[in-house]
This record gives structure tokens, sequence and C-alpha cells, in this order.
């Protein structure tokens, strides 16, 4: 029998964070949950995720960026998907043009929210496999 996969979801809104999880678990993932920036640097000392989805703008409008550092300085094998909400609610995309941009940027993929279900799941399928 194999493990499943932990995957680490943290976002602000527990509505996003709620959809999320339960599309994890009902694929048989494992799903430690943080509610902002602050509870996933909490979750980041007690367990080591094989993924992690992150909201891109929670306590600050950096805090996804600072986690996914976080999770590549200390993990740095670890896939990060950030979500985010900017380009639909501002216009501006951060999606990666450059090579130099994708390392600053440091997640595996941006996906603009709202996300589909089926398209979460093939990401997460791909990087994990």
């Amino acid at each position: 029998m194999t493990m499943s996969k932990k995957i680490l979801v943290v976002d602000d809104d527990i509505d996003q964070l709620d959809h999320v999880s339960l599309i994890l678990k009902a694929d048989g993932y494992e799903v430690i949950r943080a509610q902002g920036q602050m509870e996933g640097e909490e979750a980041l000392l007690s367990t080591i995720p094989d993924m992690a989805i992150l909201d891109l703008m929670m306590e600050n409008m950096d805090s996804g960026f600072v986690l996914c550092h976080q999770i590549k300085k200390l993990y740095p094998g670890t896939p990060v998907i950030l979500l985010t909400a900017v380009k639909s609610a501002t216009g501006v995309d951060f999606s990666p043009k450059t090579s130099g941009a994708a390392n600053w940027i440091n997640a595996d993929i941006l996906l603009d929210k709202p996300v589909r279900p089926e398209q979460l799941r093939n990401e997460i399928k791909r990087l994990l496999a």
C-alpha cells in the first residue's frame, strides 16, 4: 500500500481553502491546511509536504511569494503551485515571461483563480509525477 502524498494548502480565504481541500481529499491526498502565511510557516515546522498550493496575496501582498521561497529553501524539490486572483481583479499578469522572472517567482506554476478542479488535478499529477 502506498502512502498518500501530503499537500500543504495555504489561503487566507476559508472558502477557497475548503474548496481546494475538498478536491484534494477526494483524490486521496493528505491535506495540511493553513489559513494564511503565519499558519503556513508554522505547518512547515512540523511537516514536510510533498507539494504546496499557496494563495499569492494573504496577510501581505507578497505572502505567497515569501512562503514559496521559504518552502523552496527548506525543501528544494517540493513543487509549489501559486493561485492568484490578481489578474482578474487588476489586470496584472504575474506569469513569468523570462527565465529570470521564473527564478524570481520560484513557483512551479501560477494558476488564475477561480481554478477549475480538473485543471488543478492535472497540474498536481504532472508536478508529482
